[in-house]
């Protein structure tokens, strides 16, 4: 009776190891679908179709409008999904209405979440967000003014933090808006036409890896630059 208690136990214990690996597999494979979103988006149209659009659509969306996810794709998202919508697999008009909409309203709700509680955030010993970001948004903010808004949209993760900063920071909504706008529209709309007009060259088609690289790289280098700017003028 011990004995078969024990096995069953045992058996139960081995069970619930399954669940586990299978359970962390599973959430792997889903974080891995989200950061690389860009790199699935082949198989993601032909598999979902038109809801295609309510997946890039929540994924800018969540990409500029909550600071715990700087980790999804932006620029290479928008460049693949323009590539698409050169072969015909998507639409570029809604594309481009609707992407641009997710990033604004992401933006908004960035800076409400900022306005809100940011400041709380910021001081708690929480370890959502780092830090370090939230201050490199802000001396990016500080350095640029509220034109921040619209050149930190070509920059990732300082888009995601700027209208954090800027709600912290207590900024006018309405003048905020206004840039939300601006860079929101430019953003989506350099990147995806981007896709869309140069995609389907050959060499892009080819080596498309190293062109989203290199699109993250430019799209870094302004941050780099003010980072290094920043370091030397505290050096002087």
């Amino acid at each position: 009776m011990a004995l078969s208690v024990l096995l069953t136990a045992r058996e139960i214990s081995a069970a619930h190891i399954v669940q586990g690996k299978a359970l962390v597999a599973v959430l792997g494979n889903l974080i891995d679908a989200l950061v690389h979103f860009d790199k699935y988006l082949g198989g993601i149209v032909e598999s979902y179709g038109t809801a295609t659009y309510a997946l890039l659509f929540a994924i800018i969306f969540l990409e500029t409008g909550l600071v715990i996810t700087p980790f999804l794709p932006g620029d290479s998202l928008l460049f693949a999904a323009g590539a698409f919508a050169g072969i015909g697999s998507l639409n570029v008009i809604i594309l481009l209405v609707l992407l641009s909409a997710a990033a604004i309203i992401g933006d908004a709700v960035n800076y409400h979440i900022g306005k809100a509680i940011g400041e709380r955030l910021y001081k708690s010993e929480q370890r959502l967000i780092k830090k370090e970001y939230i201050d490199e948004a802000r001396v990016f903010y500080e350095r640029y003014g509220p034109m921040a808004i619209v050149l930190g949209r070509f920059v990732p993760i300082i888009r995601t933090f700027v209208p954090f900063v800027a709600g912290i920071g207590q900024m006018r909504y309405s003048r905020f808006l206004v840039y939300n706008a601006l860079g929101g529209i430019c953003w989506v709309a350099l990147f995806t036409l981007g896709g869309y007009y140069f995609g389907g060259l050959q060499i892009v088609k080819e080596n498309f890896g190293l062109v989203a690289a290199a699109i993250i790289a430019i799209s870094v280098m302004p941050a780099v630059i003010t980072f290094i700017r920043t370091r030397r003028a505290a050096c002087r």
